[in-house]
């Protein structure tokens, strides 16, 4: 990976060659339209062919192009199987053909970050990688205390690469909204770039996890790994075993895939209220299930400030969602930016596209399926698409202040119909949302120390 800088042409020619790609589809597709062939087979050829290609050149990228992958792989099970079903081989081969850096390119970011002498700080240390990501790799290592450690190295010149990366993947917003009607991928892209800035700081990181790992200390249901060292492109936190969420998510049994889904809302919605932050990144690859049945967490450099206002408002949101009543919600979406201040939309045509998202809200016990979502998803971008004048469509919103928590539980969402799992997720509703639970907006959110 020392050679980043120097594969910038060719990162660039590849996402550069996808609108184009995007056009000549688009001029098929109108060709056959005028050839009598139904406009409705022929959107869903380009959408497809949009796919595979996009999957494709993503899957051959790493940095920020992997980044928008992963983005993208949490909604997968929201898509059509004949569009899904490419994006996820094309990751699988992404995660497991990554190059390593050579080691003396790793022992000179480790040199760099922990000085001359950073091998005395190790019992020992497995040069081999254990896990590559987008913008580093990790290494297996057992510090000089005896303990176990994860030592992430940055990738020399990852900073700038995917910078490089950004400038182009934001030409790619009019491939991904033909593949997400109704979801603008400007400002998600945008969002994803000062996240991923966040994350190039594993000074930030740090802080981060270790607000974390405090919060969550001694808790019996999660286990966030403590921050052991950190400077300069280098970051060291103790090591964490167990069943990767994806391998879950493949062979688990049904009570594990429950107890995974249940405690992974638990901890995203817990978070705002237990240290002022949510994990924004609830990729698969992030999370571990322990053989005593906590839910392991890593990687923090996405997480995200969650004001205690925002917190209420977003569980006020929620209950009037659940509430069942059309005006209350036409007005508050008004009032919290989700509709133009000026909306003129059906009160009970909004009711349709709010209602069944709250349905797990409104149940005793409630059960995610990809069914489920794909269905929901296909309904709402049906009248999310709806352009003319009017329409509601046309005056939906995504309020900047709301972006990074809609990433995490909307992506929480795909990840939990990839588990199918099954639970009481209004009871966590009301525990950590005091929006939800009351109309009081100084109400206190729950202690740390009631979260065991």
């Amino acid at each position: 990976m020392s050679d980043i800088p120097r594969r910038a042409v060719t990162r660039t020619a590849k996402l550069a060659s996808l609108p184009l790609g995007f056009a000549g589809r688009t001029a098929l597709g109108l060709g056959k339209r005028t050839l009598g062939k139904p406009a409705e087979a022929v959107a869903l050829e380009v959408q497809r062919r949009t796919a595979e290609q996009l999957f494709a050149v993503l899957g051959e990228l790493k940095g920020g192009a992997m980044k928008v992958g992963q983005l993208l792989s949490i909604f997968e099970a929201g898509l059509p199987e004949e569009l899904a079903a490419p994006f996820r081989a094309s990751l699988t081969r992404l995660q497991e053909a990554a190059p390593p850096m050579p080691a003396a390119t790793t022992h000179k970011v480790l040199a760099e970050g922990l000085g001359p002498d950073w091998h005395d700080r190790f019992a020992s240390f497995d040069d081999r990688p254990a896990a590559a990501a987008s913008i580093g790799q990790v290494h297996r290592a057992v510090w000089a205390d005896g303990r176990t450690v994860a030592v992430k190295v940055q990738y020399p010149g990852a900073g700038a690469a995917l910078m490089s990366d950004f400038n182009q993947i934001s030409r790619l917003s009019r491939l991904i909204n033909p593949l997400f009607p109704g979801v603008e991928a400007k400002p998600v892209i945008a969002d994803l770039r000062r996240r991923l800035e966040k994350e190039l700081d594993y000074v930030d990181e740090a802080r981060a996890q270790t607000a974390f790992h405090d919060a969550y200390a001694g808790d019996p249901d999660f286990l966030v790994p403590e921050v052991v060292a950190q400077s300069g492109n280098v970051l060291v936190t103790e090591w964490l075993d167990g069943t990767p969420l994806a391998k879950v998510i493949a062979s688990g049994t049904k009570a594990e895939r429950d107890r995974a889904g249940l405690l992974l809302f638990r901890f995203l919605l817990s978070g705002p209220s237990r240290c002022g932050m949510i994990h924004i990144d609830p990729h698969p690859g992030n999370f571990r299930l322990l053989d005593d049945g906590r839910l392991g967490v890593m990687d923090f450099g996405g997480a995200s400030r969650v004001p205690n206002d925002l917190l209420w408002s977003l569980g006020r949101m929620m209950r009037i969602g659940t509430g069942g009543d059309p005006d209350e919600m036409v007005e508050s979406a008004i009032e919290e930016g989700f509709l133009a201040p000026d909306a003129d939309v059906d009160p009970d045509q909004f009711a349709d596209l709010v209602v069944p998202h709250a349905t797990p809200f409104t149940q005793e016990t409630f059960q995610y399926t990809r069914e489920w979502l794909r269905r929901e998803t296909g309904r709402s971008l049906a009248m999310a698409t709806d352009m003319r004048p009017g329409s509601i469509a046309r005056q939906l919103r995504l309020p900047p202040q709301y972006l990074a928590v809609w990433r995490a539980m909307a992506g929480c969402g795909g990840v939990l119909c990839q588990l199918e799992a099954e639970g009481r997720f209004r009871d966590e509703a009301l525990r950590w949302l005091p929006g939800f639970a009351d109309d009081d907006p100084d109400a206190d959110a729950p202690e740390a120390e009631e979260a065991s």
